[in-house]
């Protein structure tokens, strides 16, 4: 019996995992097959066409050299293959070319491996370390990410981020804006600062990131120049509607900005208000009693119900009444918008659940990064996940909005036609 009871370790990077082979077997086969279908796709639509001999046109012209393109499991060969048009020259505008969308020329890494890149900066990854990390993530043959491509790669995203802060948005229109403060534990400088958000919806329905910077979360000065930054960028047309939670210093901003824009408190932030002035053996209670009151059909049943509260609990609870109380109507201005809008407008959850995932994806850690390379990374975490934001339901109402079509308990008021007939003149 041996008396040697050393282990070797597995160093990162050194293991032998038959399971991620037959994946990565499998991928390979997969998007082999699916790049041919791609080529055969392309040939088909050019069928018809023939060379001045009556020969095909566009033909298949061997492949590239194989290359390896790195994914979540590791990196996966592929040889993507060559098409040619016999009858124009290299240098012919009117040559026909394939343009590969599952694999573009240049493409070295997957969607997700980028995604991944930016969260494992903000988790504390030095550039010197990223090799290591994600030869344990990915195996040892995770090429292409050693410090100076991941230094590339930043450099990229600060480009980028830098671009998108000053784009013209002359030709942009939001219906509806929601704003937000969001503290990440994101290893920035200063720990008391927090990201600025601004999303909108388009009058298409769809969603956009509209501001985002970083500042002090109650500052009416931060918020200011914000705003003011978008208008000076073209950004003229106020939004119908503003979505915030109860702070302060965003609100006076928006009032100096876009003094003739509605506002509308978010209900989960004022609920965790009221909630924080009452003990917790009347929470349950309490939020059945809100809820009676975002939720009702109308205006004048939401009425009856916050009526209801007020009375209920101000007589023990009085700072938890005046807590509801002081923004009766910013509550309630929901109903005056058209009634497939309201569970986007009664709170700021497109914020609050895609700065979720970037939260959690985020800690601090020592050696902080500058206010400027973190926003960068948090920029490419939202520009990924702005891709799957859904549309506004209802988004045929919104052009209704901006002609100036009114609602009521979210129901559009017809207007009743004049009565233009002549009056006869008097016997």
């Amino acid at each position: 019996m041996s008396n040697d009871n050393v282990t070797r370790l597995i160093q990162p990077g050194i293991f032998d995992d038959q399971l991620t082979e037959v994946l990565r077997d499998g991928a390979r086969a997969l998007l082999a097959k699916a790049v041919e279908a791609e080529v055969a796709g392309f040939l088909g639509q050019h069928a018809d066409l023939k060379t001045a001999d009556g020969h095909q046109r566009v033909v298949r012209h061997g492949h590239l050299p194989e290359r390896d393109v790195m994914t979540g499991i590791g990196p996966v060969a592929v040889r993507q293959p060559r098409v040619r048009d016999r009858e124009a020259a290299a240098a012919d505008p009117s040559r026909i070319r394939f343009s590969p969308s599952i694999l573009p020329p240049y493409m070295h890494r997957s969607k997700s491996i980028e995604t991944l890149l930016p969260v494992l900066y903000l988790k504390g990854i030095s550039t010197g370390d990223f090799s290591e990390a994600l030869a344990a993530l990915l195996g040892k043959d995770a090429a292409g990410l050693s410090a100076s491509a991941i230094g590339r790669l930043k450099d990229g995203w600060l480009d980028e981020h830098t671009a998108w802060q000053k784009r013209d948005l002359s030709a942009k229109r939001y219906v509806y804006i929601w704003a937000d403060g969001i503290h990440l534990e994101a290893r920035l400088q200063d720990e008391k600062q927090c990201i600025l958000v601004l999303i909108g919806a388009t009058p298409e329905g769809r969603k956009e990131l509209v501001g985002f910077t970083d500042g002090a979360r109650e500052s009416a000065h931060d918020w200011r120049d914000l705003l003011l930054d978008l208008k000076r960028r073209g950004l003229d047309v106020a939004p119908r509607l503003v979505i915030a939670d109860c702070a302060l210093g965003f609100w006076k901003a928006a009032g100096e900005v876009w003094p003739n824009t509605r506002e509308q408190r978010c209900w989960v932030h004022k609920t965790a208000n009221v909630l924080a002035k009452l003990p917790k053996s009347q929470h349950p209670r309490a939020k059945r009693a809100l809820q009676e009151i975002w939720m009702a059909e109308t205006k004048s049943t939401a009425e009856l119900a916050f009526d209801a509260f007020i009375e209920s609990y101000t007589l023990k609870y009085e700072k938890a009444a005046d807590c509801l109380r002081k923004d009766r109507d910013t509550l309630l201005a929901f109903y005056d918008f058209p009634a497939e809008h309201w569970k986007h407008l009664r709170t700021t959850n497109p914020i609050e659940s895609t700065f979720a995932t970037v939260r959690h994806r985020t800690t601090r850690s020592k050696g902080c990064l500058s206010n400027k390379t973190a926003l960068a990374m948090v920029f490419k975490l939202v520009e990924d996940a702005q891709k799957n934001w859904r549309r506004l339901d209802g988004h045929n109402q919104l052009p209704k909005l901006i002609v100036g079509v009114t609602f009521n308990n979210g129901i559009e008021v017809i207007a009743k036609p004049t009565d233009r007939q002549p009056k006869t003149a008097a016997a």
